[in-house]
């Protein structure tokens, strides 16, 4: 299946993997295979075999953590807003370890003849306020070459709402829409935090509405078999015009396995449910390969919301796809202006960044 080259090497080597159905009901609770808490603790344990969708079902309340053991989960996770503080992490640091993937697409067919849509195709899904999530891959292996005849090729790998979501060390897979960074209403100022993360994806492959920092995080752009240029994006926020503060990419790496030149940066995702938005984005203090093309790095989604019009900035990036040859298009942060785009005034009271 070609769907394996995109998980190539994810679980290499020594790693135990496995493969979980969706059905699987096996979930061990708590330590010594109790259910139930030891002292504050409330821990569930995933292993291959296992579902981690029935350890969520399981969840009765906030502050429990789902701990998935080494394997290759082959199953959709849902978690719903009635899981507050819950923690789903790897069972070690290798987020290669632990991977949770599906296949579905924009258009692929549900049983009912209806479609997903790109929301509804993500691998993983949480609208639950105080997510966090470590040390796992998240990811969607559906391949536009498997599937000529659908046209919606969105196939996100985790969308994800809610306020104070926090991923570290997470390792995000796609294609196009990989990571869909949302809010869980058209007036909410929900705020993600990302640290250490990979994300890979070709088209638009980091976007939504959320206020999101993305702190230390590797951005990875994906070869594509076509003849045309730009061959994607990294971001396309859809910032709401009454939220301050959009995507924040700090202390980050943009890296390519296309050639030189082949992606942009950013375009401007202006919904046609809310086409009042303001996409806000701002990338700094990182390093940009040359895989991102350096005299043009942003383009329009639409001529009707061209980029030069929206909330797009950088500050003391460097890299060869830093290079600023065309000043007008690379519009910048002067430094008074840059200090007011930090992690702590994008998060508020809400410091994610200071744990260790």
């Amino acid at each position: 299946m070609r769907r394996r080259t995109l998980l190539a090497g994810l679980a290499g080597g020594a790693l135990s993997t496995g493969t979980a159905a969706t059905s699987a009901h096996a979930v061990s609770y708590g330590a010594h295979g109790s259910h139930g808490s030891h002292g504050s603790r409330r821990v569930l344990h995933v292993r291959p075999g296992d579902s981690v969708q029935a350890a969520v079902d399981a969840v009765d309340g906030p502050g429990w953590t789902i701990v998935v053991h080494p394997g290759t989960y082959r199953e959709v996770v849902g978690i719903p807003a009635d899981r507050p503080s819950l923690t789903l992490r790897g069972a070690c640091r290798d987020p290669r370890a632990a991977v949770i993937v599906y296949d579905n697409a924009n258009g692929t067919k549900k049983p009912d003849g209806t479609t997903y849509g790109t929301a509804g195709s993500a691998t993983f899904a949480s609208a639950a306020p105080g997510l966090t999530v470590r040390d796992l891959t998240l990811a969607n292996d559906w391949l536009r070459a498997d599937h000529p005849d659908v046209t919606g090729t969105q196939a996100v790998a985790a969308y994800v709402t809610g306020d104070r979501s926090s991923f570290d060390n997470v390792r995000f897979l796609a294609h196009q829409d990989t990571l869909f960074a949302d809010t869980t209403a058209l007036d909410a100022f929900d705020r993600h935090y990302y640290r250490r993360c990979h994300i890979e994806g070709d088209v638009d492959f980091v976007f939504g509405r959320a206020r999101a920092v993305f702190d230390a995080c590797r951005f990875h752009t994906l070869q594509r078999d076509v003849s045309f240029t730009p061959k994607g994006m990294v971001f396309a926020p859809s910032t709401a015009r009454a939220n301050p503060y959009g995507f924040l990419a700090v202390r980050g790496r943009i890296t390519s396995g296309a050639e030189d030149g082949a992606y942009k940066i950013a375009r401007p995702w202006v919904p046609s449910y809310e086409t009042t938005a303001w996409p806000s984005l701002v990338v700094r203090d990182t390093w940009i390969g040359p895989g991102i093309d350096a005299a043009a790095p942003y383009t329009n989604m639409r001529d009707a919301y061209p980029w030069q019009t929206m909330r797009f900035r950088e500050h003391a990036n460097s890299g060869p796809g830093a290079v600023i040859s065309q000043p007008d298009n690379r519009p910048r942060l002067t430094s008074a202006e840059a200090a007011a785009h930090t992690r702590r005034t994008y998060l508020g009271d809400w410091r994610p960044y200071e744990r260790p």
